[in-house]
């Protein structure tokens, strides 16, 4: 049956999408490489306001299509197959995973069409999936929050395995380039053209601005029962030549404009307030209220975030709020109907029941917990040891470290890695089986090996972010006895290492306990250095970030690029700087000014953007 189908595939030049001629071995690789885009991925300007869209629309025929909530992914085909596949990543550089991508539900390996096509698309995970695979878990607390999470880690699993489990569906929403092809000028026909090469195919309508309200009438409605996530449409001129024509500004293309939906607001019942403890000592409010359901979920909590929001909101229980989800994710309340403002502010710590002081910094109050040895403070360093950008270590939560430290199995950071002691008591936990037990020393031998910067940020060093931990680490070569023995003044020597961030770092080892946990820990990793990611094209150079940014997703992730080719982002403008990245080139902000003062270059970001080109 398979010559037969290798023989009716030679014949009518057609292979399906999923034959079993084309579809892929699993393989492992041992990270994920990076690579700068041909061309920069713009975001897209956005409007709330249907008559912007009208306005926008005009009378050109436009293709209306939904912006699915997923990954954006490029594809790059070259004699009828699939070659590479990058993530969108910060819209400059992505990461290559052509191995995932060939394991797709929908994603075409081989096409008819013979020349070098280029693609774009969003890799999402339908509703229906998600909830099987949520399902599928057993511990509660590390279950999934949304398919657009579940999507990002699964396109970017170094085993595509995983990520074949997954379901994990592509579809075309931009065709860059397919020499040869005459697409009449028209956008659409490079859809229906897609369609053709095998391609699933984000669906559209072609509108006017006579004809927008019929064609958002039926988006609104479809999007209550998709089974796919979606958090707004886009709107593309058909006219390919006019559109290329229009350019674009420093931030976004001009022949496209996205619609978010308007926020989905319910109005409820304040019920409580709860404080939550951090590892730093802040007591967190948290607004408990009667259940409501938006944008698809159940919700019935929301951060405050501090004591000077709760005064300016008023909140008392009893009163009426109502509440949406920001970005459609993140639960806020947006207004208090009836002002109450009874909340009596605790004077004991929640979690230990020692004495709270409310802090007032940079006009911001907020309510903290003097207590040293608070078990919230324990549980919370706990978290941020085994987080992402600490250790990495899966499968423990917050809620399972509750329970492994409630049970005494772990007291410092080097006791998670002699979890195997207990593992006769953990497996008949809740949650836990001789699977889960697994995976979680699985990710425990992973983790062992890992980099200095990474175990200093892991300790919870007040002030000590991984981006300062970085630039400690390689003051002093990722030696550890080095950075632990540096005396306060060399530490604030480092190029954008203050004062206070020395002092914080110098207390932290000046304790002999600490310096015992760190002992105790470092007993159980293998210190790797930090290996330099693509040519080193910004060292020795320092550079200011300020002002919104459009290129990359946010300012962390702009930092994140220039520190990968070698150089420094500090947060002010002193006669160090190379150059400040200001959008907003015009405006009269102190940095603005401390920079003109100084003779320092202001560059927008598409101008820093033409400079990492050149070099």
């Amino acid at each position: 049956m398979y010559d037969e189908l290798q023989a009716l595939e030679k014949e009518t030049g057609t292979v399906l999408t999923n034959s079993p001629s084309v579809r892929v071995g699993y393989e492992a690789v041992d990270q994920l490489p990076k690579e700068q885009h041909e061309s920069p991925m713009l975001s897209l300007d956005k409007t709330k306001d249907r008559e912007v869209l009208r306005e926008f629309i005009g009378n050109h025929q436009t293709l209306l299509s939904w912006k699915l909530d997923g990954l954006t992914i490029v594809l790059t085909y070259e004699n009828g197959e699939l070659v590479k596949a990058v993530t969108r990543g910060n819209g400059i550089v992505g990461e290559v995973i052509t191995n995932n991508a060939r394991v797709f539900k929908n994603i075409p390996l081989k096409i008819s069409y013979q020349g070098r096509l280029v693609l774009r698309g969003e890799a999402i995970i339908t509703y229906s999936d998600f909830e099987k695979i949520n399902e599928s878990i057993q511990d509660v607390d590390t279950r999934y929050k949304n398919p657009r999470n579940l999507c990002s880690g699964s396109v970017r699993q170094l085993n595509n395995e995983i990520t074949a489990r997954r379901n994990v569906r592509f579809y075309a929403f931009a065709l860059v380039s397919a020499k040869g092809v005459d697409f009449h000028n028209s956008r659409a026909a490079q859809f229906e053209w897609l369609k053709e090469q095998g391609f699933d195919v984000v669906e559209y309508r072609m509108v006017t601005a006579e004809t927008l309200d019929e064609a958002m009438d039926y988006f609104s409605t479809a999007i209550v029962t998709n089974d796919f996530p979606s958090d707004g449409l886009v709107a593309l001129y058909d006219d390919i030549a006019y559109g290329d024509s229009l350019g674009r500004t420093a931030k976004f293309p001009r022949n496209a404009f996205a619609f978010k939906w308007a926020d989905e607001i319910r109005e409820t019942r304040l019920l409580d307030i709860e404080w939550s403890p951090s590892r730093t000592g802040l007591i967190n409010p948290v607004a408990i209220f009667e259940p409501v359901e938006l944008e698809g979920t159940t919700v019935s909590r929301a951060s405050v975030h501090n004591i000077s929001i709760m005064k300016e909101l008023k909140l008392g229980i009893g009163d009426r709020i109502t509440v949406y989800k920001a970005n459609m994710i993140i639960p806020q309340i947006a207004e208090n109907l009836t002002a109450s403002g009874n909340i009596t502010i605790p004077h004991i710590c929640p979690a230990c029941g020692h004495e709270t002081e409310i802090r007032k910094v940079n006009d911001v109050e907020a309510l903290y917990c003097l207590n040293p040895d608070c078990a919230a403070k324990k549980i919370k360093s706990f978290a941020l040891f085994v987080s992402r950008d600490a250790m990495n270590i899966d499968g423990l939560s917050e809620a399972t470290l509750e329970k492994f430290i409630a049970r005494g199995f772990i007291h410092d950071f080097g006791d998670i890695f002699e979890i195997e002691k207990h593992k006769e008591e953990i497996v008949k936990m809740e949650g836990f089986g001789e699977k889960s037990f697994e995976n979680l020393r699985n990710s425990l031998d992973k983790a062992k090996e890992t980099t200095a910067a990474r175990v200093i940020y892991s300790l919870g060093i007040p002030n000590i972010g991984l981006a300062n931990a970085k630039i400690i680490c390689r003051h002093f070569d990722d030696d550890i006895d080095r950075i632990r023995g540096a005396e306060e003044e060399e530490i604030s020597s480092i190029d954008t290492i203050g004062p206070v961030i020395a002092k914080s770092f110098t207390e932290y080892f000046s304790s002999e306990e600490n310096n015992r946990k760190l002992d105790h820990l470092l007993g159980h990793l293998n210190i790797h250095k930090e290996e330099k990611k693509g040519p080193q094209i910004f060292q020795n150079m320092n550079f200011v970030i300020t002002g919104s940014v459009e290129h990359f997703a946010n300012r962390a992730q702009a930092k994140e690029f220039i520190e990968s080719l070698g150089g420094k982002v500090t947060g002010s403008v002193t006669g160090k700087t190379t150059y400040l990245i200001n959008n907003d080139k015009a405006s009269g902000s102190s940095k603005n000014k401390k920079a003109k003062e100084l003779g320092i270059p202001i560059l927008s970001e598409e101008e820093f953007l033409e400079l990492a080109e050149k070099k």
